[in-house]
């Protein structure tokens, strides 16, 4: 009974852990699935609504004369929001708009350019320090499940939080794509840019939408790993870990991310406690990427993508 709690300890911490890589994977496949590029920013957009969050949290207080709380938490995120839907129409205003039909790698280097832009702009802005972010959500862990495993299974209430809010995103943005008359256009726009414009979509209002819906969606990521971590410059960095959800999960699918994410989070933690000590440990830092590399070989679009069709 002890290996069995251990091991559902270790099942339990790589599926929160996954939940997060899937939260990250989340906003590369929301530009992919409006727009047809794959945005290299992502991580860098992370970071820059984590910086605001944590500044704006610190400021608000300070300015209004109140204490810190649930009202300044609640006002900062709104701030913070707004500043991202800011970002995302100054994106699509100097750069997207400009590059209508152009081949996918242009559209790539694009986001790559708009990725070191926001690195820098950032800490300019909001400081370089490490700053923490507290809305409330607890950090201490817990122990469940006493009465069939003794001393019970240790677990993460953060974490819990954190897969809870990826399931209502989750839920939230399939709902929007599938259901909503602006998701249809933002798909219809991903397929062929000048088909979608010449049937009346506006192209500069779509990419608008889905670049501030990817800025909200790093935000909340910077918010929880931020609490997590702090917010600091590695925080940009997490996006490479969303990289092997996405090839996994699939480009076009939402719920591909989050199951992605989960296989990741499970596979890495099973494989360094219980393969580690064979092979010398260390499987934790590769096992994704030789993962998304086997998947490759035989299922290139991912478990859930849409299948790669060459129109010639």
């Amino acid at each position: 009974m002890v290996v069995l709690g251990q091991f559902l300890e270790v099942l339990i911490g790589g599926l929160l852990a996954g939940v997060l890589y899937s939260l990250v994977a989340l906003g590369f496949v929301l530009i992919f699935k409006a727009s047809g590029v794959f945005n290299f920013a992502q991580g860098a957009m992370v970071l820059f609504a984590a910086l605001a969050m944590a500044r704006f949290s610190e400021w608000i207080p300070g300015w209004l004369g109140m204490a810190p709380g649930v009202l300044s938490v609640l006002l900062a995120i709104v701030v913070s929001i707004l500043i991202m839907v800011g970002v995302a129409w100054l994106i699509e205003r100097l750069a997207l708009r400009h590059l209508v039909n152009q081949e996918p790698i242009t559209l790539l280097m694009a986001t790559l350019g708009i990725a070191y832009l926001l690195d820098g702009f950032g800490p300019m802005i909001f400081g370089s320090a490490v700053y923490s972010i507290n809305v409330g959500m607890p950090k201490d862990p817990v122990f469940i499940l006493e009465g069939m495993f003794e001393g019970g299974v240790l677990v993460s209430l953060e974490d819990f939080y954190a897969a809870g809010i990826a399931a209502a995103l989750v839920a939230a943005l399939t709902v929007f794509f599938q259901f909503t008359k602006t998701g249809r256009a933002l798909r219809a726009v991903a397929d062929d840019h000048q088909a979608a414009q010449s049937i009346g979509i506006p192209l500069a209002r779509m990419w608008v939408i889905v670049w501030s819906v990817a800025g909200v969606v790093a935000l909340v990521v910077g918010i929880i790993w931020g609490s997590k971590l702090g917010v600091q410059y590695s925080l940009s960095l997490v996006a490479l870990k969303a990289l092997p959800v996405v090839i996994l999960g699939g480009l076009t699918s939402l719920p591909g991310a989050i199951i992605g994410g989960l296989i990741i989070g499970v596979g890495e933690k099973l494989s360094e406690v219980y393969l580690g000590p064979m092979i010398g440990g260390g499987i934790e830092n590769w096992f994704a990427y030789g993962l998304a590399l086997a998947l490759l070989l035989v299922r290139p679009q991912g478990l859930f993508g849409e299948k790669i069709i060459d129109r010639v």
